[in-house]
């Protein structure tokens, strides 16, 4: 049973077989071909005997491994890698089918090959997932063939091999090692010039050439008969909440990723970033009830638990309450934050019912509203218009791009920090705007 599970018949056979009919055919015609077709039978049946020897006469002669990371990352280009060793004594040809995650929806995926004996051959293919949770490999199929090509034998690997899809760890790793290598405008992150300081006094030390004479302390000057100044660091521990808006306005998809994919990206990031200049992070998420909460704090482990409810995030996208986050927050969040609500508006009008409770928020914390350019409106605005239909769209697409600043401008009149971005530069945005408080001393 074993044997027929592995068999198959390789696709030269069929040319074989044409060439067979073809000759038995001719001979109605040609009478000596006859018994030529006869002798072609009967090789062809050798070889088949031959080729069956070849490809079975050696156990466990094909031995394959796909090498996954531990987790995938969301929407970025990860990449696998497949191992092969042939033990068969001639040159083998192999053909690899990898049965891929139905999340992919990729049912062509073929790789062809030749291996020589105890050769180790490696070869790499990535996949972008554009959703978290349980993915499923299934079989790691191997088609080996022998130099006869009569038949083929297929081998089975790791089937039901689970990886789970966590938010963009590559994309918080590229920021981490940019960060600490201060090649962070490489991203487009940009040098925030320092403006007065913060409020978070180090020590007092003595004057060096090219120190702030503002800095100046008298009274210590006076006492040491030589000139002192105060040094000052920047403020630590500061609470920071990345606030996720999980309802239905965050379901909007661009390049095959929701607006709630790519705020989850870039809350994991941000959160990176800051802890590692020493503030403490936290995270909400909300709709229609509050569905997370995790509390700042300052270590470097406590991204592991940010990162693990952000891979939990579910959600039906209902209608959210901003009333019940504004509650919350005075409930739950005492201290004076930085808070970044990630949310979209896509109407004036959706904003204006929302505005009282943004404002209620920003009388106690620095909030900083992001939200999100509709890239599609602005292809469509930017395309030549043909034809009266065209003039339209273009008009109704400048309507709508013009309420989001309009939006935004209402937004800073009232004092509310915000950030309009493309969904692919809202990390980079978000970074941008941090330092930017940070550097500013608003918090």
């Amino acid at each position: 049973m074993r044997f027929l599970r592995s068999f198959y018949i390789h696709n030269r056979i069929f040319k074989y077989v044409a060439i067979l009919a073809a000759s038995f055919v001719l001979s109605y015609w040609l009478p000596e071909l006859y018994p030529i077709a006869w002798v072609l039978v009967f090789i062809l049946m050798v070889l088949f005997v031959c080729d069956c020897y070849l490809l079975y006469g050696t156990a466990n002669a094909i031995i394959g491994k796909r090498s996954t990371p531990q987790k995938l990352s969301n929407s970025d280009d990860n990449e696998l890698q497949t191992e092969l060793v042939s033990k068969y004594p001639f040159r083998t040809g192999v053909v690899v089918i990898d049965e891929l995650p139905v999340q992919f929806q990729k049912r062509d995926f073929e790789y062809k090959t030749y291996l020589t004996k105890g050769e180790k051959y490696l070869f790499n293919y990535t996949v972008r997932p554009v959703e978290r949770g349980e993915y499923i490999f299934g079989n790691l199929n191997i088609y080996a063939s022998s130099p006869l090509r009569i038949i083929k034998r297929r081998y089975i690997f790791q089937k039901d091999q689970m990886v789970p899809v966590y938010p963009s760890i590559i994309q918080m790793q590229q920021y981490d090692f940019l960060a600490i290598s201060n090649r962070l405008s490489e991203f487009g992150l940009k040098k925030i010039r320092r403006i007065g300081h913060t409020q978070e006094f180090e020590q007092i030390k003595d004057y060096i050439k090219g120190d702030d004479i503002r800095t100046i302390n008298w009274k210590a000057t006076a006492k040491k008969n030589q000139l002192m100044v105060n040094q000052y660091q920047d403020e630590k521990s500061q609470p920071i909440y990345s606030i996720i808006d999980t309802g239905r306005v965050m379901k909007m998809p661009f390049n095959g990723l929701k607006l709630l994919d790519y705020a989850i990206n870039s809350t994991l990031a941000f959160s990176n970033v800051a802890l590692k200049r020493n503030d403490k992070t936290g995270m909400i998420t909300f709709s229609k009830k509050i569905e997370t909460f995790v509390p700042a704090l300052q270590k470097i482990s406590h991204l592991n638990t940010i990162l693990e409810k952000l891979y939990n995030i579910t959600t039906e996208f209902t209608d959210s309450d901003f009333g019940l986050l504004y509650a919350h927050l005075k409930r739950k969040v005492n201290h004076r934050s930085l808070l970044l609500l990630y949310t979209n508006f896509e109407h004036i009008s959706a904003l204006k019912r929302q505005l009282p409770f943004l404002l209620a928020i920003a009388k106690k914390h620095v909030l900083v509203v992001v939200f999100f350019e509709n890239t599609e409106l602005e292809s469509l605005i930017s395309e030549d218009a043909e034809d009266l239909q065209t003039i339209y769209h273009k008009t109704i697409a400048e309507k709508f791009s013009l309420e989001k600043r309009l939006m935004q401008k209402e937004l800073q009149q009232y004092g509310i920090q915000t950030i309009l971005t493309k969904p692919e530069n809202l990390s980079i945005n978000t970074i941008n705007k941090y330092l930017e408080i940070k550097a500013r001393g608003l918090l």
